[in-house]
């Protein structure tokens, strides 16, 4: 079953949209699925990612410190862009 919903979205957004659903040929709405299992797969992607390099480290027994300075960079990189968002 299709269930109706309403955005509120700012104008460039829209042109977006529109764009893509008549470069794709596709609906608007089809617009939207597609990014959304985009973004779900991109962000699943990312977990094992992350899962596979944790499992890595555990399986060397310990970290090299170039390792954990790489590490706390991105953890301070990332906290950063937390920030501003």
């Amino acid at each position: 079953m299709n269930k109706r919903t309403t955005f509120a979205l700012d104008e460039e957004t829209i042109r977006r949209l529109k764009k893509l659903s008549s470069l794709w040929q596709v609906s608007q709405a089809e617009v939207v699925r597609k990014a959304l299992e985009k973004a779900e797969k991109d962000l699943a992607k990312k977990t094992i990612d992350k899962i596979d390099r944790l499992q890595s480290y555990h399986e060397k027994k310990g970290l090299d410190s170039d390792t954990v300075d790489t590490y706390l960079d991105e953890v301070a990189e990332n906290r950063a862009v937390w920030g501003r968002e």
